[in-house]
């Protein structure tokens, strides 16, 4: 049973430069939600990052939030609480699966989110997940987008014209 495991929990980084998460929040269980955003708050201030808060109608959404910050908005990174719970119909695997995929293409094209979405079979399954005190899968999130806000700020300098990729600035006018 995957509750009794342990895991290996990377320390927090460190950032010399202040750091801005949007957490994007789909309160549809707000109870579940609250907690989620409870455990994102505390990882982000332990690391001192600041944080502004959004709420869309469901995890669906969540995805186009965060891609229209990314275009119109100076966030480094950013965190996506939310909370589907299996139901009676096949609309539970459509939200789980096309919100995943849509927070894992913003990644690939380099926007730093923590994937703080539950996908449970019931509610006392969310309880348990997003429980600060307990799992604390919305402070998990946060640590995520904190740890690659860092990769990226490490990787950030001036790129080489290496292999297949030009010289940054080569393409200019």
């Amino acid at each position: 049973m995957a509750g009794h495991e342990t895991h290996h929990t990377l320390p927090l980084p460190r950032f010399d430069k202040p750091v801005k998460l949007l957490v994007v929040v789909a309160p549809y269980y707000k109870d579940i939600a609250d907690n989620l955003v409870e455990g994102a708050m505390a990882t982000a201030t332990t690391c001192g990052a600041s944080v502004e808060i959004v709420e869309v109608p469901g995890a669906l959404e969540i995805p186009s939030a965060i891609a229209l910050a990314e275009r119109m908005s100076n966030y480094d990174g950013y965190v996506a609480l939310g909370c589907v719970i299996r139901g009676e119909t096949t609309h539970y695997d459509t939200v789980c699966n096309d919100s995943s995929r849509g927070i894992t293409l913003l990644g690939l094209q380099g926007a730093c989110i923590g994937n703080g979405i539950l996908t449970v079979e019931n509610r006392a399954q969310a309880e348990v997940r997003a429980d600060p005190q307990g799992q604390n899968k919305g402070g998990g999130a946060a640590a995520a987008a904190l740890h690659l806000i860092a990769l990226a700020r490490r990787w950030s300098g001036e790129r080489k014209g290496i292999g297949f990729r030009a010289p940054e600035g080569a393409f200019r006018a």
